[in-house]
């Protein structure tokens, strides 16, 4: 395959998070409002270009409590900062399929450096005749990088919220003519 562009297919796409809650359990969530620029070749992604914007304002955890106040000042600010964003800077192939896709991570107004773990899972036709890849993607980042540092001490020690929150995500996507 040569170099195309390919749009995300959201309704077959997600963007999942994970972080630690009281030191005991862990809090899962998605972001629902996500859209890529990708030109790659799908089987060898080591040349590509990856843009991914996220509308915060999509968090859902189960709580709409919660979610609220992940929208606030006290996290997200989303008033303020309404998107986060990821474009890549560089992309090392590891293995047959496997990747490790760096890039420059933007939440709360600051631009940090993070890697992705990214796995090719197939390319194939859909019924309607589309050229459709997937990929699935793992990483981590800290709070703390993005300033995002709200939480609370615990009266059994440690704190309410943890620093890293684990991402995963996965992706299909259509080639556009």
């Amino acid at each position: 395959m040569t170099k195309s562009k390919w749009a995300v297919d959201a309704s077959h796409s997600s963007i999942d998070f994970s972080v630690r809650h009281m030191m005991i359990a862990k809090v899962k969530g998605s972001f629902h409002a996500f859209e890529a620029h990708i030109e790659a070749d799908a089987l060898d992604l080591s040349s590509a270009d990856i843009l991914f914007h996220v509308d915060l304002n999509s968090i859902n955890t189960r709580n709409t409590d919660r979610d609220a106040h992940l929208r606030s000042a006290d996290f997200f600010d989303i008033e303020k900062h309404p998107t986060m964003t990821f474009q890549s800077t560089g992309i090392t192939k590891t293995n047959d399929g496997e990747y490790e896709v760096t890039g420059n991570l933007s939440l709360h107004g600051i631009t940090q450096s993070e890697t992705f773990s990214v796995s090719f899972e197939g390319a194939g036709k859909d019924p309607w005749g589309n050229e459709k890849v997937g990929f699935s993607a793992l990483g981590s980042i800290k709070r703390a990088d993005y300033g995002l540092t709200y939480n609370a001490v615990l009266e059994t020690g440690g704190v309410l919220i943890g620093d890293e929150v684990k991402i995963s995500i996965e992706i299909e996507a259509t080639q556009q003519s």
